[in-house]
Order: C-alpha cells, then structure tokens, then sequence
C-alpha cells in the first residue's frame, strides 16, 4: 500500500514535528514515526468499515419500510433488496477476518459517530447512480462492483464532512486519504468474486525492508544532522541556512543522507524522489533549487569516490 516515497515523506513529517516541537528525543520520533504509518492501515480499515455500516442502515430501512402501511418512495424499485444483497457489497460486509481486524483494533468509530453514515446514505439514495442501479431488478457481479466504486469515488470519499472528521481524528491522514483512496480505487477494481477474505486485508508495506529503510532513514537524518548541514554549506551562495524553507532543508538532509548512507539506492532514484516530494510539499521554486544542489552534490561525490552505489534499489 505505502510506496518508498510514502515511506520518505513520512520521515519528513516526523523531522518536522521535531522540530516543531523541539524535542530532540530519537526514540520519541522513531514511536511517531511507527505509529504514523501504522495509522495508513487503520484510515484503510474505516473505510472499509463505513461501507459495513451503510450496508447496515440500509437493511434496517428496508427492515422498517417493509413494516409501513404506507409505500415508501425509497423502496419503490422492482428490488427494494438489490442493494443490501449487492455481491460485492456483501464480500466487505461478511468478511469475517475483516470484522476480525476491526474488533481487535476498537474500531468502532461509525457505530459511535452514527451521523455521518446516516449522512453518507442518504446521498447514496438521492444519487442517479443509485437510482439508476435500483431501477433495474437483476444485475450481475460486475455491475454491481461497479456500483460500489462509482460510489465511493463520486460520493462517500469527496464528502467534506468525512474529510473533516478524518483530519479532526489524526492530522497525519490529511496526506494519507489521497494515498488510501487511490489504493482502494485500485484495489477494488481488481477484486474478483473467487478472492479470499484476505484481499481485503493487503500488507501495509511491501516487506520487513520497508519498515527498517524508514527507521534508518530517520535515525540517520537526525543523528548525523550536523554533519548534513555542512554537506549544503557553500552549495547555497546566495542563500543562509536561515533563509531555506525548512521543509527544503529536511529534504536536503534526508536526500543527502541517502547518497551517502543507502548504498542499494541509486543517486537518480534518490534525487528524483526528492525532487517529486518537494514539488508537492514545498514551495514552487523548491525542486529546482534542490535539484541544483543535489546535482553538485552528486557530482563532487562521485568524483571524490564518496558514492558507492550497488544493487538496483528499491522506489
């Protein structure tokens, strides 16, 4: 789910929030560092879980409807049933080892924040893409996976007030909810009605490497830091430390300290990696500048036999 450049920008987070906080406590950060991407997983599993919520209130207003003298216009399709018996729908829903997971980890958020399930209902029901789906007694597999991500991509994942309430919870999902709801995106739309229960369940990160690169990459940043500012000294001619934008002197760090300490990782990959996380995080002219001086960097490494790269190395 998280690529090496998620894992390089949570590191960034965690050297700002340091510095922010000015506490220098290693041990502190690498817990922050670990509870961050963690947290990935758990905005993943709320995800998931909101669709077994809508799932539910949508079969007790069934349940309700079918208890009325009176037709209710929401149930006035050839099925009133189609979309609680919707086989992709059900796949998250009676996925025992996801319901697993969630109880373990106490996420019970929508049952206790019961409004915005209710809110995110009743702008599926109001939505033509619902109607649509409903005005149509059968449909097959394909359809109906194709219900379920055109609703999540239309109206449950731009909902504003779920966004809120995500950035309200943990202010590090700001960066993850587009990560996350680009993997489901993906995700969802290679599931097959054969797969296991554990597709749902993907490995946060590719490997064991993954966490300890990021560990690494941390640790060495900010033990060495004195040390990488005297790497950018002399580079910047026009420019003091105190005048670099200080998400442009942690990527620096971080980028620096890659070339000279990540031997499996190509100086290219690292300086483009860079390039590309400051084009996002920084300011317009960050990745030039960066690129300028990486670029000088790269080049008296190489010619004083500081950089000694091997393997491929990894995104």
């Amino acid at each position: 789910m998280l690529t090496r450049r998620h894992i390089r920008v949570k590191v960034m987070q965690s050297i700002y929030a340091l510095i922010q906080s000015k506490d220098d406590s290693l041990q502190k950060q690498e817990k922050f560092l670990k509870v961050s991407i963690e947290n990935t997983y758990t905005l993943y599993l709320l995800w998931l879980s909101l669709f077994v919520e809508i799932q539910k209130r949508a079969a007790d207003q069934i349940s309700l409807s079918a208890n009325k003298y009176i037709d209710d216009k929401k149930t006035a399709f050839p099925n009133p049933n189609k979309f609680i018996q919707n086989r992709f729908l059900l796949q998250i829903v009676e996925n025992k080892t996801l319901e697993e997971e969630l109880s373990h980890r106490k996420l019970d958020n929508w049952y206790l924040e019961e409004e915005y399930v209710k809110l995110i209902y009743k702008e599926i029901l109001e939505s033509d893409t619902y109607k649509e789906y409903m005005s149509k007694p059968e449909s097959d597999y394909a359809a109906d996976k194709d219900l379920i991500i055109t609703l999540f991509k239309n109206i449950i994942a731009p909902n504003e007030k779920i966004y809120d309430y995500f950035e309200d919870d943990k202010l590090t999902w700001v960066d993850d909810i587009p990560i996350v709801n680009t993997f489901i995106l993906k995700h969802f739309k290679k599931v097959k009605q054969v797969h296991p229960e554990s597709y749902f369940l993907p490995s946060l990160l590719k490997d064991d490497e993954d966490m300890t690169f990021a560990m690494q990459l941390l640790s060495r940043t900010l033990l060495k830091n004195d040390a990488l500012e005297k790497e950018i000294e002399g580079k910047t001619p026009n420019w003091d430390k105190d005048r670099i934008a200080g998400i442009d002197s942690i990527l620096l760090k971080m980028a620096i300290c890659e070339l000279l300490h990540f031997p499996s990782i190509p100086e290219r990959v690292t300086i483009n990696e860079y390039l590309e996380i400051a084009k996002e995080y920084s300011t317009p002219k960050s990745s030039i500048f960066i690129n300028g001086i990486l670029d000088k960097l790269t080049k008296e490494y190489k010619s004083e036999g500081k950089l000694n790269k091997m393997g491929r190395g990894l995104l």
